[in-house]
C-alpha cells in the first residue's frame, strides 16, 4: 500500500458554551489539549468535547451537499455562478478551491480520534450503567461518516485512526486507504457492526441510542448524530455487502433509534404531493413538510441534520439557501438550476389523479398547455422547484430570474431523511438478489400481506429468511397503501397516515391498482421489468442479473426524483459504475446535463472522478 506523509495543524475544539443564544456552538477551536492528560471523565468534558467535534462538522457541511449534487446530471450552472462551483460542475477543481480543503475533515476527525483514546467509556454509575456509551458511539460514527465522505471525493486518503498532538505526530508517515479499505476498516476492525458472539444484543454498538441533550438553539441535538445503523447500512453497500446492508437498513426502519428510541418505527407513511381535483387548478403537498419540519415525530422525515447559524455575521453560516434560491443575499440571482435531465425524467412519469365514484376514475394528468410544464408527470419537481424567467427585482423592479427550490428553506444542512434510506433498502435488495422486494418498495409500498402474496412466492428457497428478517406488520408501518386502497373500493374508509406508500407515490399519485392478468402489481407504465423472450433464453441466472439491472436503472431514475438537487446524486451514479465496472455509465450521464461541453476531463477515466489534493495536505 502506498505511504503518505500528511502534514497537519489542527486545533483541538475542547470548549463549549451550551448556554449560547446567538449560536449553536461558541468553541475556542484552537484549543490544545495536554497528551499526558486526560480530560475526558467528567460528564462536562466529554458532552463539550462532542458538541465540539459537532462544530467542525460544520466545516464541510456546504461542500457535502455541494460535491455531490454539482458533479451530477440533475443541476447545471449558470452566467451567475461562482467560479469555485463552476470548477466542481466542470471537474477542474484546482488548490485554491475553498470547496477543496481536506484539513477540514481531519479537523473532526482528529477531534474524534482524540476523544476516542481519551474517553473513560467503562466509567458507570451508581446504577451499573456505562456513562458515556452514548457520546462513545456516537463519536466513532461521526468519524466513519467522515472519512467516507473523504475517501469518495478523493479517492485516496491518509488513514489515520490516534490523535495528532505534536509536529512530529503530524509528521510521521501514514497509509493511503481507498473507499474498499475505509469500509473494511469500519466494518470489522472499529467496533461498529454487530459481533453475532455477543448474545445480549444490548452490548452491540448498533443498539445504543443516540445521545440526546434536549434542544439546542431550538432544535432536537439528537438530529444533530448519525444513526449507526445507517452508516454501517452505507459502508456495506459501498463493499458490495447486500444483504448485510438491506438488514441494517430495515433495522433503522424497524428500530431506528436504539431499543426504545422515539417513534422507533419508521414507516414511509402517505404523506406525499398530489392533485386537489381533476381540473388541474391546484395541488396539496404534506411533502413539502419533508423538507421545513425540524422535529422528531413519527410523521418527521428528517434523521440527520448538520445545524447551521441563521445569520452569515453568527459564522458557520450555510450559503446553500443562496446558492440555489433567489434572495437578498444574492441580489436575487440563484446560481445554479435544475438540469434539463431532472426536467425531462419528471415529465417523462405519469400522474395518476385517484377519483372514487362508483367503480372509482383513474386520470393522467396531461402534458400541455393545461399545466405548467414543471407540473407535467411527477408533482415532486414542480413541489419543490418554482421558477419565474420574467420576475421582478424587489428593489430595482427591473425584470430578473428568480427561483426557490424549497429542499433548502432553513439555515440548516440535512444529511439523512426517510425516502433516502427506503431508496437504499432497495438498492441493497436488488443487489442481493431480490429485485422484486426493490421494486415493491418503489410501486406500492411493503406490508406482509405484499411481502407473502407478491414477493416471497418469487424466491421461495428464501421465504423462511425474508419473513424474519424483513417483517412489515400492520401494528408497524400500517396497511400498505395498495392495500388500504384496494380494501377502501370495497368498504370506503379514512386512510392511516400510518399506511405506508411505495416512494413513485409520493410524486405520482395513484401508482397502485388491481393486479391485471393476474401476473403483478403495478401502475399503467410501471410494473415489474418482464421480457418474455429472455425469461425463456437466458438462464436462472442470467436472467436474474437482466432483472436486477432493469430494476437499479428503475431505482436511480427514483433517487434523481425523491433525492433530487440533495447531495447524493454523483455518488450513486459512482456506486453503480463502480459496481457494473462501467465507468461510462457515470460519464453519459453526465454528458447527458452537459450540453454546452463544458467538460473537458475523460471521465471514462475513474481517476478524474476524485478531487487532488490542494496543498493543506501535500505529499
Amino acid at each position: 500500500m502506498k505511504l503518505n506523509k500528511i502534514k497537519l495543524v489542527l486545533g483541538l475544539a475542547l470548549g463549549l458554551s451550551l448556554t449560547s443564544c446567538q449560536k449553536f456552538y461558541d468553541v475556542e477551536s484552537n484549543h490544545l489539549v495536554e497528551a499526558d492528560k486526560n480530560h475526558l471523565t467528567g460528564a462536562s468534558d466529554t458532552i463539550y468535547s462532542v458538541t465540539g467535534i459537532l462544530n467542525k462538522v460544520q466545516a464541510i457541511a456546504d461542500r457535502t451537499i455541494l460535491l455531490g449534487e454539482l458533479r451530477g446530471d440533475l443541476v447545471k450552472v449558470n452566467n451567475h455562478t461562482s467560479s469555485d462551483l463552476r470548477d466542481i460542475a466542470n471537474f477542474q477543481i484546482g488548490d485554491d478551491n475553498k470547496y477543496n480543503v481536506p484539513s477540514d475533515y481531519y479537523a473532526i476527525i482528529n477531534n474524534c480520534n482524540y476523544f476516542i483514546a481519551n474517553v473513560d467509556s467503562a466509567q458507570q454509575n451508581n446504577r451499573g450503567e456505562r456513562l458515556f456509551k452514548k457520546e462513545y458511539a456516537a463519536v466513532k460514527s461521526i468519524r466513519a461518516w467522515t472519512y467516507l465522505q473523504l475517501v469518495l471525493n478523493y479517492g485516496k486518503v491518509p488513514f489515520v485512526t490516534k490523535p495528532i498532538l505534536s509536529k512530529e505526530d503530524a509528521e510521521k508517515t501514514y497509509p493511503m486507504y481507498g473507499i474498499n479499505d475505509i469500509c473494511d476498516y469500519f466494518l470489522y476492525d472499529d467496533g461498529l457492526a454487530e459481533d453475532p458472539e455477543l448474545q445480549d444484543s444490548t452490548q452491540n454498538m448498533s443498539y445504543i441510542e443516540l445521545p440526546n441533550y434536549g434542544d439546542i438553539a431550538s432544535k432536537p441535538s439528537r438530529l444533530f448524530c448519525i444513526p449507526l445503523r445507517l452508516l454501517l447500512g452505507d459502508l456495506n453497500l459501498w463493499a458490495g455487502n447486500y444483504l448485510r446492508a438491506a438488514e441494517y437498513y430495515y433495522k433503522y426502519i424497524s428500530l431506528r433509534n436504539g431499543l426504545s428510541g422515539v417513534n422507533s418505527v419508521y414507516p414511509t407513511t402517505s404523506m406525499a404531493t398530489n392533485w386537489t381535483n381533476d381540473n388541474w387548478l391546484g395541488w396539496s403537498s404534506s411533502y413539502i413538510n419533508f423538507f421545513t419540519d425540524e422535529t422528531i415525530g413519527l410523521t418527521s422525515e428528517l434523521i440527520t441534520m448538520i445545524p447551521m447559524e441563521d445569520i452569515p455575521s453568527n459564522g458557520n453560516y450555510s450559503q446553500l439557501r443562496d446558492i440555489f434560491n433567489s434572495t437578498s443575499n444574492n441580489d436575487y440571482v440563484a446560481q445554479v438550476n435544475p438540469s434539463k435531465v431532472i426536467r425531462d425524467l419528471s415529465a417523462a412519469q405519469n400522474y395518476y389523479y385517484n377519483k372514487w365514484d362508483g367503480e372509482g376514475e383513474i386520470k393522467i394528468v396531461p402534458k400541455d398547455g393545461t399545466v405548467p410544464e414543471q407540473f407535467w408527470g411527477d408533482l415532486r419537481l414542480g413541489t419543490v422547484w418554482d421558477y419565474d424567467q420574467n420576475g421582478t427585482h424587489p428593489l430595482t423592479k427591473e425584470t430578473v430570474e428568480r427561483q426557490t427550490i424549497r429542499k433548502y428553506s432553513t439555515p440548516n444542512v440535512h444529511i439523512y431523511r426517510r425516502g433516502l434510506v427506503y431508496l437504499r433498502l432497495a438498492e441493497a435488495l436488488n443487489r442481493a438478489g431480490y429485485p422484486r422486494f426493490a421494486y415493491h418498495i418503489l410501486s406500492t409500498g411493503v406490508d406482509n400481506q405484499i411481502l407473502n402474496d407478491s414477493i416471497v412466492p418469487h424466491y421461495k428457497p428464501s421465504k423462511d429468511y425474508l419473513n424474519n428478517n424483513f417483517p412489515f406488520p400492520s401494528s408497524g408501518v400500517g396497511t400498505s397503501m395498495y392495500n388500504a386502497i384496494y380494501y377502501a373500493v370495497i368498504n370506503p374508509k379514512e386512510l392511516s397516515p400510518g399506511n405506508t406508500i411505495g416512494i413513485h407515490g409520493r410524486g405520482c399519485g395513484f401508482t397502485v391498482m388491481r393486479p391485471q392478468n393476474g401476473v403483478d402489481y403495478g401502475d399503467r407504465g410501471y410494473f415489474m421489468p418482464y421480457d418474455a423472450d429472455k425469461k425463456k433464453t437466458l438462464s436462472a441466472a442470467d436472467y436474474l442479473k437482466w432483472e436486477q439491472e432493469q430494476v437499479e436503472d428503475m431505482i436511480m431514475d427514483e433517487e434523481a426524483l425523491e433525492m433530487s438537487f440533495e447531495g447524493y446524486r454523483f455518488y450513486d451514479l459512482m456506486r453503480v459504475a463502480l459496481r457494473r465496472n462501467d465507468p461510462s455509465y457515470l460519464a453519459n450521464k453526465i454528458k447527458a446535463r452537459d450540453v454546452d461541453n463544458q467538460i473537458t476531463v475523460d471521465l471514462t477515466d475513474i481517476n478524474n472522478w476524485y478531487l487532488k489534493w490542494n496543498n493543506q495536505i501535500g505529499y
